[in-house]
C-alpha cells in the first residue's frame, strides 16, 4: 500500500512552501514551549517542533535548485525566443543530461521518444509557443503513445491551459510540463 499525503495537510502546504517558514514555526512552537509550559514539560513541547525541521529541510532540498524570479525571467526571455531547432536540442540536452536515452521521432504528434530504467516517455513539443493546445491534440498524442506501446506521454507548452483542456489531458495520462517547470528544468541542466 502507497502512502499518499493529503494536498490540504499542513505537511503538504508547508513543503510547497518556502523552506523558511517551517522554520519559523519551529522558532515559534519552541519558544512558547519555553516560556509557557511548566518546567516539566518544556523539552517535550521544544520536541513537538522536531516534524517541521524535517519538513523545512526537505523544502529546502526540493527548492535549492528552484530559480529565483529574476533568473525565471531571464531563463522565460531566452527560451521564449528561441526557434523549433534551437529548443528542441535544448529539450534533448535536458532529458540526456537527466540519463534519459533521447530519440528523436518524426510523428505529427510527438517528437522525442524518451527511455529510462525501460520506461518510455513520448514528449509533444512542437507547439510548444502555441497560445492553446487542442484537445485533438492531446488525442494524437495518446493514440501515438497506444501506437508505440509508451507508457507515458508529455506535453510542452509555454502557455495557460483552459481547465477542460487540463482536465482531458488528466483524463486521457497526459503529462503537462508547466511553465514553472520548465523553467525549473532548464535552470538545473544548464
Amino acid at each position: 500500500m502507497k502512502f499518499k499525503m493529503s494536498e490540504k495537510s499542513l505537511f503538504a502546504i508547508l513543503l510547497r512552501s518556502p523552506w523558511w517558514v517551517s522554520f519559523v514555526l519551529v522558532a515559534i512552537i519552541a519558544t512558547s514551549a519555553f516560556q509557557f509550559l511548566p518546567q516539566a514539560y518544556k523539552a517535550v513541547g521544544i520536541l513537538f517542533s522536531f516534524p517541521f525541521v524535517v519538513i523545512g529541510c526537505i523544502a529546502a532540498w526540493k527548492q535549492k535548485n528552484v530559480p529565483n524570479k529574476q533568473q525565471s525571467e531571464k531563463i522565460l526571455e531566452k527560451i521564449s525566443i528561441l526557434n523549433w531547432k534551437d529548443f528542441s536540442t535544448l529539450l534533448e540536452k535536458i532529458y540526456t543530461q537527466q540519463d534519459y536515452q533521447v530519440k528523436r521521432i518524426d510523428l505529427e504528434y510527438a517528437e522525442f521518444s524518451i527511455t529510462k530504467k525501460g520506461v518510455t516517455t513520448l514528449i509533444f513539443a512542437k507547439r510548444w509557443k502555441a497560445a492553446t493546445i487542442g484537445i485533438d491534440y492531446l488525442n494524437g498524442l495518446n493514440k501515438a503513445r497506444q501506437q508505440l506501446d509508451a507508457s507515458h506521454a508529455v506535453c510542452i507548452n509555454l502557455s495557460v491551459q483552459s481547465l477542460s483542456t487540463l482536465a482531458y489531458a488528466k483524463e486521457t495520462r497526459v503529462s503537462w510540463v508547466t511553465l514553472e517547470q520548465l523553467v525549473a528544468m532548464v535552470h538545473k541542466n544548464r
